[in-house]
């Protein structure tokens, strides 16, 4: 799939959306799909900060896997742009996650650090007005 570009008040923004099958493939399905994307948009293949992001996209798919079952799909956005990388995870389940420290879990507390270290966040956000879904939004700040 190409990369789609928009210009928004932020300069030129790079888009992706990759759909994986949620199951025993889903992370190492979209560890791949999201790097091979990032590459060609233009971050460097094993750069600290790529591996960072991986391994936040590997955090936020397993807890699809572990904690929405009702999902058959988890859909992956990736942006870049003013600076920013952006990446969402959404799945079937309408719960949002507390992310306050004391109640959120090991892998959102990795996710929670790995943004923090690229000055960034984490959050949780419906889907649609119904809150039938979710996604998990990790926002990087990509390095100099």
């Amino acid at each position: 799939m190409a990369v789609a570009e928009h210009v928004s008040p932020w300069g030129t923004l790079k888009q992706h959306l990759v759909p994986v099958a949620v199951g025993p493939k889903s992370v190492t399905e979209a560890r791949a799909a999201v790097e091979k994307w990032l590459v060609k948009a233009g971050l460097p293949r094993g750069s600290a900060f790529l591996d960072t992001v991986l391994l936040a996209v590997s955090e936020l798919v397993t807890n699809v896997v572990r904690h929405a079952p009702h999902s058959l799909v988890t859909d992956i956005w990736i942006a870049l742009g003013g600076g920013d990388l952006v990446v969402g995870v959404a799945d079937a389940d309408p719960t949002l996650p507390d992310l306050s420290d004391a109640a959120v879990g090991p892998g959102l507390a990795i996710v929670s650090e790995l943004v923090a270290d690229h000055e960034g966040a984490l959050s949780a956000h419906p889907v649609d007005e119904d809150h039938q879904a979710k996604v998990m939004v990790a926002r990087f700040r990509i390095p100099s």
